[in-house]
C-alpha cells in the first residue's frame, strides 16, 4: 500500500511539472521530487475554461456597450499590478516563482504565440483616430513564423511592448581612444557615431491602467442582467524624454488590444493572490468573470459616439460616469418591478 501511494505521488510530480511546461506559468514543484508547500497546487494550472452560457440575439431585450478603466492604483485592483517582474541589465527577464502579474502573463503569451494583438491605431495612419478598441488592425507575424523566427514581427512587437532609451551623449571611440566620425555622403556635414538606443522593455511596473470595452445586456431566456467583457488594453504613461534626458508625463497610451475571449483561455490557469486565505486563490478568468475589481466608465455607446471627457471633466466626469452604471441598475431594477 505504501509502494502504491509513493507511486502516484512521484507520478502526480511529474504530471504537474509537464503541466507547468504546458502552460508555461509557475507552480510548486520547483524540482523534481520537490513540493513547496503542503500538497500540489495543481486545480488552477490544469482546470478547463467555463464557456460562456450562449446568447441568441432574439433573446437580449437591451443592451449598452461601456468602455471602462481599472486603475491599477486602487487597492482592490492591486491583484492585477501585483507582483512586479524585472529585466535586469543583461536582459534576463525574472519573474515571480508562485504567481504573476496580469502583464507579465499577456507578455508571455503574446511572445509565445497565444494571444493575438491589435494595434490601438491605424499602424499606417499613426496620427489618425485611435480606434484600435475595434479590433481592427491585427499585428501578426508571416505565416508559419513566431515571434522568435521573425525578426520583423520581433521588431515590430518592440513599439507595442516596448520602446527605445534616450541617445546616449557620449560618441563611440575606436581602439586608440579617439571619437569616430561619420560623414554624410548628401551633405558633406561630418559627425560623431553614437551607440545605438537600448531597447526597454515594459515590466508590470509600467502598467497604469486596463481598459476594458464590454456589453451589458438583459437575457430574457435566463431572465439576468449580464455583461461580457470583449477587449481589454494595458495603459502606461506616455512619457517624453528631450535630448538633456528628463522626463515628461504628456498623458496616457494604449499599448495594444486583445480580444477578451482569446484572452480566457490563458488567464484560465493562472493564480490571482487572496490576502483573506492562501488555499482559495481563484484564477484570472474568475477574477473577471465574477468582477473582482473596480472600474470607471469613461464611454458609453451614445449618439455623439464621443468619451466622457469630452463635454464633462473632474468631478463631473466622475458624476456622469456612475450615471451609467445608475442606468444599467434601473434598466435591471425596472424589469422586476411589477
Amino acid at each position: 500500500m505504501k509502494s502504491l501511494i509513493v507511486s502516484v505521488g512521484v507520478v502526480a510530480c511529474s504530471w504537474s511539472l509537464m503541466a507547468q511546461d504546458i502552460n508555461g506559468g509557475p507552480i510548486n514543484v520547483p524540482a523534481d521530487g520537490v513540493i513547496d508547500g503542503v500538497v500540489i497546487t495543481e486545480h488552477i494550472p490544469t482546470k478547463r475554461m467555463i464557456p460562456y452560457e450562449y446568447v441568441r440575439e432574439a433573446d437580449m431585450i437591451w443592451s449598452k456597450r461601456v468602455w471602462e478603466t481599472i486603475d491599477l492604483r486602487e487597492k482592490i485592483n492591486h491583484p492585477l499590478l501585483f507582483p512586479y517582474d524585472e529585466i535586469t541589465r543583461s536582459g534576463v527577464w525574472v519573474r515571480h516563482a508562485q504567481r504573476w502579474s496580469l502583464w507579465t502573463i499577456i507578455r508571455q503569451h503574446v511572445i509565445n504565440g497565444d494571444l493575438r494583438v491589435f494595434s490601438p491605431y491605424n499602424p499606417y495612419d499613426v496620427f489618425g483616430e485611435k480606434d484600435g478598441d475595434q479590433l481592427k488592425y491585427p499585428i501578426d507575424p508571416e505565416p508559419g513564423k513566431t515571434y522568435a523566427t521573425d525578426p520583423e514581427f520581433r521588431k515590430t512587437m518592440l513599439y507595442y511592448m516596448g520602446g527605445l532609451g534616450p541617445t546616449s551623449t557620449i560618441p563611440e571611440v575606436d581602439e586608440f581612444g579617439e571619437p569616430i566620425q561619420i560623414t554624410d555622403p548628401v551633405t558633406g556635414v561630418i559627425s560623431f557615431k553614437y551607440p545605438p538606443e537600448d531597447t526597454i522593455w515594459f515590466n508590470s511596473s509600467h502598467i497604469i491602467q486596463y481598459r476594458l470595452k464590454e456589453d451589458w445586456f438583459f437575457d430574457k431566456e435566463r431572465s439576468v442582467m449580464d455583461v461580457r467583457i470583449i477587449a481589454i488594453a494595458p495603459v502606461i504613461y506616455d512619457e517624453q524624454i528631450d535630448a538633456s534626458g528628463v522626463k515628461t508625463i504628456a498623458g496616457t497610451r494604449e499599448l495594444f488590444w486583445l480580444y477578451f475571449p482569446h484572452c480566457r483561455l490563458v488567464f484560465n490557469n493562472y493564480f490571482v493572490y487572496n490576502d483573506k486565505n492562501d488555499t482559495q486563490w481563484m484564477s484570472f478568468d474568475d477574477l473577471f468573470w465574477k468582477r473582482k475589481f473596480n472600474a470607471v466608465a469613461y464611454k458609453a455607446s451614445n449618439n455623439f459616439d464621443r468619451k466622457i471627457e469630452s463635454y464633462r471633466s473632474g468631478i463631473d466626469a466622475l458624476y456622469e460616469a456612475e450615471k451609467i452604471k445608475e442606468e444599467i441598475r434601473t434598466i435591471e431594477h425596472d424589469v422586476w418591478d411589477f
